[in-house]
């Protein structure tokens, strides 16, 4: 594993609580992006913890891959899973040396996923891009460097954070590339609660 052990053991420790950390709704953004996905066909959900966005677009109708490292996180996704009544294929795998397939997804989500370290990102980034398939629908969204001051959730690291110069360098150069900076209230379980500054992008390969 990539990762080095204690990120993988504090998100283990994290993840063990009987609670879900970040709650069993999707992300707002991405719920809000469900005019843009495709009515059918195969979505990829990067490190997708204890499933909730996976589930989500799974009950939307697509084929979901969910790639997450935690085994604590994927027993609760299962089970989350199995409750709603949805199926998903759930692999257990660092989201920084998993072998992205070329070009197999209609859509590629990562939702505050801001874990990586700034190589990590690149290469994570770099498989997202490959596995869309020409037309795919990219759908991101983290924290910016103003959440520091807010201290609802996502890491203490500023070279973690998302910016839009960040997102434009890496996907700038895709279609209909759309970034919203926003500061607003999110109540996504006791992970991430309160005023928070986020950045969300959507795009096509």
């Amino acid at each position: 594993m990539d990762t080095n052990g204690s990120e993988y053991e504090r998100w283990e420790e994290r993840y063990r609580a009987p609670d879900y950390v970040f709650g069993t709704e999707p992300n707002d953004f991405l719920a809000s992006c469900k005019p843009l996905l495709p009515a059918s066909g195969r979505a990829l959900a990067v490190a997708d913890g204890e499933g909730r966005n996976g589930i989500w677009l799974a009950a939307q109708g697509l084929d979901v891959v969910a790639v997450e490292f935690s085994p604590s996180a994927l027993r609760k996704a299962k089970a989350l899973a199995k409750a709603r009544g949805v199926t998903i294929t759930f692999i257990e795998a660092d989201v920084h040396s998993w072998q992205y397939p070329e070009a197999a997804f209609d859509a590629v989500v990562e939702i505050f996923t801001q874990f990586s370290s700034p190589s990590e990102r690149a290469v994570k980034w770099a498989g997202m891009r490959k596995a869309l398939k020409p037309g795919g629908l990219l759908i991101i969204q983290g924290y910016t460097p103003r959440q520091l001051q807010y201290g609802t959730g996502g890491p203490k690291e500023v070279e973690n954070l998302y910016t839009r110069a960040m997102l434009e360098a890496a996907f700038g150069d895709l279609r209909e590339v759309s970034i919203v900076e926003e500061e607003r209230e999110m109540h996504e379980g006791i992970g991430h609660s309160g005023m928070s500054a986020v950045i969300g992008l959507t795009a096509r390969k």
